[in-house]
């Protein structure tokens, strides 16, 4: 791990302009590009303390071994720039997005001297004209085979060309019509040139005016009494209408545009693009990329930008691009994109109306396929076990884990506090056998204490359930005057009745567990995760210690990093980012949290429904909510006086007084006790 400060470049050095700089590791590797309207305060904000650097960015310039820079005239060029050394260095710390599949594109070889139309796939090459993408390759040959009987253009490969020229005889699809067999001299080279570029006029959207002279041209053949030439043209003008019918109007104003939406969680990020031309959605395409470095909405459209536009001929580049955010700053790429096209491009954030409407149909395609994308990698056995397999060998475990659970703490500035126990069994989610747990005294006040008492109670818990397992072996059975799945206090595995979580995300009913089936806290994992850093390792390990488990491993992953702790090592283990082991402790720690944040909500919405304050005469919402926010709790707004319950803007001092007063009166009551245990009942939503 290198010290930033030993490449640290001296003062002054840094020039005071736009540009582009590299870092390099202590190999030569370019690992990161980025670009500066000011290198030398970009560049200063790398090497300030490491305490105060967003931990990827921390872990880049310590990865780092030196650093340089290009010095460019503008922001546009510094953009240009930075995306030609993106593409050359492949830079690890940079976002990379990589398609999520091939999608074909109808292409037309305007380079050649006889132009073919064609399904082609992979980059795009100079001088041919490319529509779509399109999700299948056989729409495409759809549309092009109802096209070709208005549009005869050559389809044929360079090798059934020449044949067909030296034999002087078409192929199948010159004596039906489809084709205008320039390889035996029907149709000259400008001739047939002009065929493709209305073909290309047509896909490109310019359907309304070639649609009403073939019409003319039907009336006047009709007038004529050539009914032959009539009825073909007829035919033809269907055809095309049939072929624009494939693509669904979407903007009624006939709009060139190109929308663009990105969803994305604390790992990936996917991105949707919708190419409409002619009001008509003629392509779509997405992306999936892992977020190795910090990077916002905006820092992801900046870069799917750059990879749409960078590589395409200005004639891609549409006069409207919609984004869910702009770029910071949003000038110099509206300059670069414009560049490209050759005129002004209206980058925007669409607000309402029909773009609006259709921007959100996007932003629901990029959401389906992140999830789609996290469902593929997760529902593959071969990539699970690989997982379960990294796992152990970084842990050092004797064989997979093949059941694991993870516990994580959710609070408000210390109100409301909760925890999440989530299961993964043979790398899948277990919803049924999810728990959730209040905390409360003094261990709301601190993680670490959290994190040792939901570790003992779920614990504890087991040992119970073991033990009234082994009397069921033993011959008293579940049926006995406990009932079916109950536990000593009245509760079904391990949740209130009245108060728990059924279905998706909680336990199922005693009843369709089956009556022999041992309660789920009977089930002992073989890895426990904790979402957090050494000191919740320590805590959960301290918790099993003191109940004599020993055959319960434990690790913590801590957010940011995305290191593992074991407990007593000083130092993380380090898993490769590109590790399926990481991405199923990550899936395992985000469910974790995903589900002790839905509890914590919930408690929360619960807890402000029936809030002391709205026994207050007079005290609307507004005042209400300026309270909260003023001491950040109800706890701490009761221990306030009244001068500093005064202190708050549009509270007087009557309203202060009665605000003291009804709090007073609304004092927590104390916990209920289990008479027969001494225990605190805690609502029994952990029993």
């Amino acid at each position: 791990m290198a010290d930033p400060s030993s490449y640290r470049p001296r003062p002054g050095e840094i020039p005071d302009s736009p540009g582009v700089y590299k870092f390099r590791d202590e190999h030569g590797r370019v690992i990161y590009v980025g670009k500066a309207k000011s290198l030398r305060q970009r560049l200063a904000n790398y090497f300030q303390d490491l305490a105060n650097l967003h931990p990827r960015t921390r872990t880049m310039v310590t990865t780092a071994a030196s650093v340089e820079w290009t010095v460019v005239s503008t922001e546009v060029e510094a953009l240009q720039l930075e995306y030609s050394w993106i593409k050359e260095f492949d830079p690890r710390f940079n976002v990379k997005y990589r398609d999520d599949k091939s999608y074909p594109s109808l292409a037309v070889t305007m380079n050649e001297e006889f132009p073919r139309v064609q399904v082609m796939r992979g980059p795009k090459k100079k001088g041919v004209r490319y529509f779509g993408p399109y999700a299948h390759a056989w729409a495409i040959r759809e549309t092009v085979d109802l096209m070709l009987r208005v549009f005869p253009v050559r389809t044929c490969s360079a090798g059934v060309f020449k044949r067909s020229a030296q034999i002087g005889r078409p192929c199948l699809l010159g004596y039906i019509g489809k084709c205008a067999a320039p390889c035996v001299g029907r149709v000259d080279a400008e001739e047939h040139r002009r065929l493709a570029e209305e073909f290309c006029d047509f896909m490109a959207g310019r359907t309304g005016a070639y649609l009403r002279r073939l019409e003319q041209r039907m009336h006047r053949a009709a007038e004529e009494m050539e009914y032959e030439k009539a009825a073909r043209l007829r035919d033809d003008i269907e055809a095309l209408r049939r072929a624009m019918e494939k693509n669904a109007v979407v903007l009624a104003d006939a709009t060139d545009a190109d929308l663009i939406a990105v969803a994305e969680d604390e790992l990936e990020a996917a991105v949707q693009i919708f190419h409409v031309r002619g009001g008509r959605v003629r392509g779509q395409r997405g992306w999936v990329t892992d977020k190795v470095e910090e990077v916002g909405t905006a820092g992801l459209v900046e870069h799917a930008l750059q990879q749409l536009y960078g590589e395409e001929s200005g004639d891609a580049v549409p006069r409207e691009v919609l984004v869910p955010a702009l770029p910071e700053p949003v000038d110099p790429v509206a300059a670069w994109l414009a560049g490209r096209r050759g005129a002004a491009v209206d980058l925007r954030v669409p607000q309402r109306g029909d773009k609006r409407a259709l921007m959100e149909t996007v932003q629901r395609n990029a959401q389906q396929a992140l999830t789609l994308h996290k469902t593929k990698r997760a529902s593959d056995l071969t990539t699970r076990s690989r997982a379960l397999e990294e796992i152990a060998e970084a842990l050092g475990l004797d064989s997979a884990p093949l059941r694991i659970e993870c516990f994580d703490i959710s609070h408000l500035q210390g109100e409301d506090v909760v925890a999440s126990m989530v299961v993964f069994e043979d790398g899948l989610a277990r919803k049924s056998e999810y728990r959730r747990f209040q905390i409360k005294g003094f261990a709301g006040q601190d993680d670490v204490r959290s994190m040792h008492e939901v570790v003992s109670r779920r614990f504890r818990r087991y040992l119970q359930e073991r033990q009234r397992t082994g009397e069921w072996a033993a011959g008293e059975g579940p049926e006995g005057p406990e009932g079916s799945g109950s536990t000593a206090d009245g509760t079904v595995d391990g949740v209130n009745g009245a108060d728990g979580v059924n279905g998706a995300d909680g336990p199922a009913p005693a009843e369709e567990r089956g009556g022999n089936r041992p309660p789920k806290f009977a089930y002992p994992p073989q890895l426990v995760v904790v979402d957090g850093g050494q000191p919740q390792v320590a805590a959960a390990r301290r918790a099993l210690d003191e109940l004599g488990i020993d055959d319960v491993a434990v690790c913590g992953l801590a957010k940011r990093l995305e290191e593992v702790w074991l407990p007593g090592e000083d130092d993380p283990v380090v898993l490769p980012r590109t590790s399926e082991g990481l991405y199923m402790l990550q899936r395992v720690r985000d469910e974790a949290h995903r589900f002790a944040i839905r509890y914590q909500r919930v408690k929360r919405s619960r807890s402000l429904k029936a809030s002391p304050l709205d026994a207050v005469h007079g005290l609307g919402e507004s005042r209400k909510q300026a309270l909260i926010k003023h001491f950040g709790s109800v706890k701490r707004l009761r221990a306030a006086t009244v001068e500093q319950i005064c202190e708050v803007p549009g509270v007087g001092r009557k309203t202060a007084e009665a605000v003291a007063a009804a709090l007073a009166q609304a004092a927590p009551a104390a916990p209920a006790v289990n008479t027969a245990t001494g225990e605190i009942l805690e609502d029994r939503e952990d029993r």
